[in-house]
């Protein structure tokens, strides 16, 4: 047994028998089918199923190891950006070297496309894939946590109560995130804070940070230690939200009632609806590696945001959705292109993105603008 089996990815040894074990769940038939053909699913299934299900037996045919396994998720990646992304634009990019591992935080708005694009860029730049921190409450169906773990991700232990077992799950994930970087030279996503920032409010959570220097030996330095982890602050921007009506009801009713129970395996439906719907503009922002004399976790923390708010790229969605919010233009850059924004220039734009609000329940439409409108906040607090 390896110290770190319960939540590493799985190797290469361990990849045929999980793609065997996949093939037999018809949930794996059943949730592909219903990505793939959402109109078509529901009255056709039983026509369509068995073809999904031959036609991933022989995608996965000869699949005997990692890489070969996220060839296919390549491929699946590619005719996503291709269909449901209209431009996907990265800056900062060069500041990394390709064969060096890093420790890349981001802010979080997608469970699954935030990491998704991360290891896309690096991929198409040359890099090695990422491997991919991924709690165990998304893991509610086995084929999920097989799929997961076969494309690099490693568990995050959320369900552990106690605090003795909390804090002994945490050193666990610190010493892994440790060893990945360090001794195997492998870089690792983590999210910011845990779970998305729903409200559109890119916050880092300092306990994330906590948790990654528990592993730090006593005697050494916080400073010395998070060099040797190489942090890099990523900050990733969506001109449409696939989930912003979800995530807009979800906040209505934690307000109106002061609680959210999640419907069973809803974050799996989350999962789904990230990848499967529009997402506009996409930018990925990749910062400096945080090396400078932090004397405790509260001056990484405020690093690490000062990066992400700083490189976030706003997008019109997010001016339009101010405007309408605060009833003024903000005074902003967005794009890739960092262009001034002016709404008379945007009608058609703006006509659009009113329309998509529109179609949210009356109640919830402040919160959904608010999703959108408060990058423009951060960002405008961030520069002052």
């Amino acid at each position: 047994m390896n110290e770190f089996d319960d939540i590493r990815p799985y190797r290469d040894d361990e990849v045929r028998p999980t793609i065997n074990r996949m093939l037999a769940d018809p949930e794996l038939t059943d949730a592909v089918a219903r990505l793939r053909f959402p109109k078509l699913h529901g009255w056709m299934g039983w026509l369509i199923k068995p073809v999904v299900r031959m036609k991933l037996a022989q995608q996965l045919t000869g699949i005997n190891d990692v890489k070969g396994f996220q060839s296919v998720v390549e491929k699946y990646m590619a005719a996503m950006i291709a269909t449901r992304v209209k431009s996907l634009t990265v800056s900062g990019l060069e500041k990394l070297d390709k064969h060096t591992a890093y420790l890349f935080i981001s802010n979080h708005r997608d469970i699954a496309m935030d990491p998704a694009f991360v290891s896309w860029v690096l991929f198409k730049n040359g890099s090695n894939t990422l491997r991919i921190a991924i709690g165990d409450n998304l893991l509610s169906k086995p084929f999920v946590s097989d799929l997961m773990r076969l494309n690099k991700s490693f568990i995050v232990n959320r369900s552990a109560k106690a605090p003795r077992e909390k804090l002994k799950a945490a050193k666990h994930l610190s010493a892994y995130i440790h060893h990945s970087i360090v001794n195997e030279h492998s870089s690792i996503w983590i999210a910011q804070r845990e779970g998305r920032a729903k409200d559109g409010c890119d916050k880092t959570n300092s306990a994330v940070l906590g948790m990654i220097a528990l592993n730090k030996p006593k005697t050494e330095e916080l400073a010395d230690y998070i060099k040797k982890l190489r942090i890099v602050p990523v900050s990733i921007s969506y001109e449409l939200d696939p989930c912003d009506a979800a995530k807009a009801r979800e906040l209505y009713l934690q307000r109106t009632n002061g609680s959210y129970e999640k419907e069973e395996h809803e974050d799996v439906k989350s999962i789904a609806m990230g990848i499967a719907g529009n997402k506009g503009n996409v930018h990925l922002a990749v910062g400096d590696v945080l090396d400078g004399n932090y004397a405790d976790t509260d001056e990484l923390v405020a690093a690490l945001d000062h990066q992400i708010l700083g490189n976030y790229v706003l997008h019109a969605t997010n001016c339009f959705a101010y405007e309408m919010l605060y009833g003024k233009v903000p005074a902003v850059n967005y794009g890739a292109g960092n262009t001034p924004y002016d709404p008379a220039k945007l009608r058609v734009e703006k006509a659009e993105f009113e329309t998509r609000i529109n179609h949210i329940p009356s109640e919830q439409r402040e919160i959904a603008l608010g999703i959108y409108a408060n990058s423009v906040v951060s960002k405008i607090a961030n520069a002052d």
